[in-house]
């Protein structure tokens, strides 16, 4: 019987507890994309190496040009989802502000 294979796809990150009631909307997805690439997602949205996240085009409509600006190694999406984490704001409140509520 052939030996079943275990890979990571995909990575969550977030400064807010897991069992927070927000969480789910202030964390990011580091998830793979084939050919050891990596895209920092938030929801539907896509970082690109400007530092701003964008929304992803369907497969057939995503350029070399798109692919090279939106796809990481795994070291530096998961680097740069680190850094974006923090930032996060969801209907203007921030992370920040999630974690003042949740210590009341």
């Amino acid at each position: 019987m052939a030996e079943p294979t275990v890979r990571v796809t995909r990575y969550e990150v977030s400064c807010v507890p897991p069992d927070d009631i927000n969480a789910h909307r202030f964390t990011l997805t580091v998830e793979h994309r084939g050919h050891d690439r990596w895209a920092v997602m938030n929801g539907p949205f896509c970082l690109g190496v400007d530092g701003d996240f964008g929304h992803e085009p369907i497969p057939s409509e995503r350029s070399d040009e798109w692919k090279r600006t939106h796809r990481f190694d795994l070291d530096t999406a998961l680097r740069l989802a680190k850094e974006h984490a923090p930032k996060m704001t969801v209907n203007g409140y921030t992370v920040a502000d999630v974690l003042a509520r949740a210590d009341r």
